[in-house]
Order: structure tokens, then C-alpha cells, then sequence
């Protein structure tokens, strides 16, 4: 079953006040990070980006595998360019990861793909993380249905395989300087 990927990476990285897509992270940068673990289940990858796109741009420029989008619509919200990365997506599934989460492993990518449901969603510990994985049959609801405001209204219409993950990684949210010195330790 062939499967596709979407990064988010259009935000301003107000909280952390720096651009937190270019910190590096174990000699990468941190979006660089969160490519890394879908890239080898992927057969493509859209990162979508709108604030410092041609940053963006310019890390990704010579990897065939990854279509770097523009969110025009970036300061709308992360919805926003949950949409513009689904407008891409041919797929039969599709990962969507925010990209300040660097430190998923492969094997949790794998073992989300190996899971049935429409919509699966990895848990550690009993608690929720990323990245989510979806039917690319359910791409048309995420672009036109007026009731989905964010992912997480969309999600909340749908039933969901929660499936528990040995993989600390999917937590791991870097939205502050602190939050990136504290992963410093987990790579």
C-alpha cells in the first residue's frame, strides 16, 4: 500500500523566538530530523512552508523525493496548511507530521503502516502523539468540508486506531528553546 508524507513547516516559531526549523539537531536541522524518519516509507514527501520558505526551499532543493509546497495562507492557522499539503497527496495513505517533532523513529512509521483504520493515531504511555496516518480516501473531507476548522475537528468525526507505540519520539514537540535543549538529549 503506498503511502505519502506531509510535514508542516510554514509557522513563525513565535514561542520559541528563533527559527526553529533551521536549530541544528545532532549535526541536522531540525526539519531535516522530522524528514528523516518517514523518508524511507514514503514515496514522497510534501513539506509545506510559508514563513522562511526559501530557507526551506534551499534544504531541500536536490532531493527528488521532497516537493517543498507554499502555504500562501500560512498565517491562517496549521490547518491551513494541512490543507495545501492534502492538495497534493496521491496516495492510498498519508502521514502528516508537524515539523518541530524530530525525534520519531522509523520503526514507528512501519508499524503505523502495518495498522488498519482509516485513521491511526501512535500513543506511548497511553498518551496521544505524531504523526497521524490517513486513508487517502478521506483527502476530499479534509479540503471542502466547511465543518473541519482544524485536524483535530476532523479527527473527532472519524473513529481512530490508537495504536500503542514503544517509541518515546512521538512526543516530542520542540515549540520552545527549552523544549529543543531538553531533545538535545533524546537524539
Amino acid at each position: 500500500m503506498s503511502a505519502e508524507g506531509i510535514i508542516l513547516a510554514a509557522g513563525l516559531s513565535q514561542r520559541a523566538g528563533v527559527y526553529k526549523m533551521t536549530l541544528d539537531l545532532g549535526g541536522k536541522k531540525l526539519i531535516e530530523r522530522a524528514v528523516e524518519g518517514m523518508y524511507g516509507v514514503c514515496s514522497r514527501i510534501f513539506v509545506v512552508s510559508g514563513h522562511n520558505a526559501e530557507v526551506i526551499r534551499g534544504i531541500f532543493q536536490n532531493d527528488p523525493k521532497i516537493t517543498v509546497v507554499y502555504n500562501s495562507r500560512y498565517t491562517e492557522g496549521m490547518f491551513s496548511s494541512v490543507r495545501e499539503g492534502v492538495s497534493h497527496i496521491t496516495a492510498e495513505r498519508f502521514f502528516i507530521l508537524p515539523g518541530d517533532h524530530p525525534l520519531i523513529g522509523r520503526q514507528t512509521y512501519e508499524k503505523m503502516l502495518a495498522a488498519e483504520g482509516d485513521i491511526i493515531i501512535p500513543a506511548y504511555q497511553s498518551r496521544k502523539g505524531h504523526p497521524i496516518l490517513i486513508d487517502g480516501r478521506l483527502a476530499d473531507e479534509i479540503l471542502h468540508d466547511k465543518r473541519n476548522a482544524s485536524l483535530r475537528d476532523f479527527v473527532g468525526r472519524h473513529s481512530v486506531n490508537l495504536l500503542k507505540v514503544d517509541d518515546e519520539g512521538i512526543l516530542y514537540d520542540i515549540d520552545t528553546l527549552a523544549d529543543y535543549e531538553a531533545a538535545q538529549d533524546k537524539r
